[in-house]
């Protein structure tokens, strides 16, 4: 009733509803009676602004873990991620000793355009010193960001070169990708890496599945691990790449809304095919939406291990000053009739402790630590079961692998030290990698990280208070090494070099793989005959 009570009073504070139960206008006077008693008799003064605001956020925390209240100064910031862009300079960068390092120019973007490098320090901002001034991340936003049309100059020293180059950027439009790695995994398995739903990702990923099947994909990797979620909409759009028919692809439904089916309506550029899905404990949300979909569907087979359980669809509504509130009005069904949002009965704290909770409980190293009764018995399409209770359940269960982890090794990544190591590496060593690595085939083939280049990280780590561990470090040499590796590949070749190498540390994808290649694929008895 609690709950209830406190969505009610914030519609009537704001206008936004009506309620059956509540008289709207002595409700409306209760509150206002109370503030207006607060902020004029109360024995201190009192920001009423500043109250208004607490009460706000306190009574959404009543609701549930997804309902939010966003200030007006914050919600451009809020949705500049899934509208895939912003406005800036487009460069990735570190703060490595009190230095701005540019990490990577981002594709497209103003800096690559006029000729800005990775590795290059920024100096100066507009004949500003920003070097050696103790400079924060947030400092460097602030100073780099703008705009669309304004112009920002920049002072960078680049490699050896004592004298700066200047540069005069003019701020544009930045995309931010979706799709963070697209390649031939396998001679004829295409892997596409997907780290968000936002506007971008429909066009993002079309490109990449249409390349993939010019380099001969026959069979396809989705990577949705680690992907919290994004707009409905694009979630809809990618499930309807696979499936064909008008199959449901997922229903919401609430209180004050009926059900709305979604519906595959498009000719996928994917509809045929061997199709696998990675997720993780960290897929949420329209990660959850596609994997539901496709396994509902038998269309293809999902590897890894239990989605979060994110099913609860927000709405935006703008209030009077700017701000904004996200309140959940629906819930998310997999078209078996599963919903994909899990318990939160216990509340907020509780909630946000759960994925903790499957560490602890063993879930992330064998599904026997689950109770699955029969009250969360589905079945697909071809009568295979699946269950319910929030978030989904992978097709083959990949145990989280911690024998290479260690705490030297968390430390060294903890305190930026490798981040900073390779930073300091390629600007001594780029113009000879460049040399000697024009393909990052041959950086994969060739490149290695010596003996004598670990070293210099041990030392690195004890400059910078990390005690050199010999166990530690034999555990977790091979990460070490591979980590490292996917750096360095990442300066030279962009982002989705990073992923070629790291992947090798990717235990889900190679499960992936091997499930494609040692029949597993078949003998789940997927709807394959219908897709092939």
């Amino acid at each position: 009733m609690k709950k209830i009570v406190g969505t009610l009073t914030l519609l009537f504070i704001f206008g936004i509803g009506y309620s059956q139960e509540l008289n709207e206008k002595t409700t409306t006077e209760k509150f206002n009676k109370l503030l207006y008693y607060v902020n004029n008799l109360y024995v201190d003064s009192v920001d009423a602004e500043e109250l208004v605001e607490i009460a706000i956020i306190k009574m959404l925390e009543e609701l549930d873990p997804h309902t939010s209240y966003i200030p007006a100064d914050e919600v451009k910031k809020a949705s500049e991620p899934l509208k895939g862009n912003f406005d800036g300079i487009g460069i990735q960068f570190n703060v490595l000793k009190d230095t701005i390092f540019v990490v990577q120019t981002i594709s497209g973007g103003p800096s690559e355009k006029i000729g800005l490098m990775a590795n290059d320090k920024i100096i100066t901002v507009d004949g500003e010193l920003v070097a050696g001034i103790n400079i924060q991340n947030s400092d460097v936003v602030k100073k780099l960001k703008g705009p669309k049309g304004t112009i920002v100059n920049v002072g960078v020293k680049r490699g050896k070169s004592k004298k700066l180059l200047d540069f005069i950027i003019t701020r544009d439009k930045i995309p931010i990708h979706s799709v963070d790695a697209s390649y031939m995994v396998a001679p004829k398995t295409g892997y596409i890496k997907v780290n968000r739903f936002s506007a971008n990702t429909e066009e993002e990923m079309t490109l990449a599945l249409v390349q993939l099947k010019k380099d001969g994909m026959e069979d396809l990797i989705l990577d949705l691990q680690g992907n919290g979620g994004g707009y409905l909409n694009t979630a809809i759009w990618m499930a309807d790449e696979f499936l064909s028919d008008d199959k449901l692809i997922v229903y919401t439904e609430g209180r004050a809304f009926t059900r709305d089916n979604r519906y595959a309506k498009n000719k996928g550029v994917f509809e045929k095919g061997r199709l696998v899905v990675l997720i993780d404990e960290s897929s949420a949300s329209a990660s959850e939406i596609v994997s539901g979909a496709i396994q509902d569907w038998d269309r293809g087979m999902i590897v890894g291990r239990r989605s979060f359980g994110k099913g609860l669809v927000q709405r935006p509504i703008a209030l009077t000053d700017g701000s904004e509130i996200r309140l959940t009005m629906q819930k998310y069904y997999t078209p078996s009739g599963r919903c994909i949002q899990k318990s939160y009965d216990d509340g907020i704290e509780a909630y946000r402790k759960e994925k903790r909770e499957r560490y602890e409980s063993g879930e992330m190293f064998s599904l026997d630590s689950l109770d699955l009764p029969d009250s969360l018995k589905y079945y697909t399409s071809t009568k295979r079961t699946v269950y319910g209770g929030g978030g989904i359940l992978p097709d083959i269960f990949v145990a989280l692998d911690t024998t290479e982890t260690s705490e030297y090794f968390g430390k060294l990544v903890r305190s930026g030290v490798i981040n900073s190591f390779v930073l300091n590496y390629m600007d001594a060593n780029r113009g000879t990698l460049d040399k000697n690595y024009k393909y990052l085939t041959d950086f994969k083939k060739k490149f290695t990280i010596t003996g004598d280049l670990m070293d210099e990280l041990i030392k690195a780590g004890e400059a910078e208070g990390v005690t050199y561990e010999k166990q530690g470090f034999n555990t977790s040499k091979r990460v070490l090494e591979i980590r490292m590796k996917a750096l360095i590949a990442r300066s030279l070749f962009g982002s989705g070099a990073f992923y070629e190498v790291i992947n090798d540390l990717n235990e889900t994808l190679q499960a992936g793989i091997k499930a494609l290649e040692d029949g597993s694929y078949e003998g789940l008895n997927l709807a394959f005959k219908d897709f092939k």
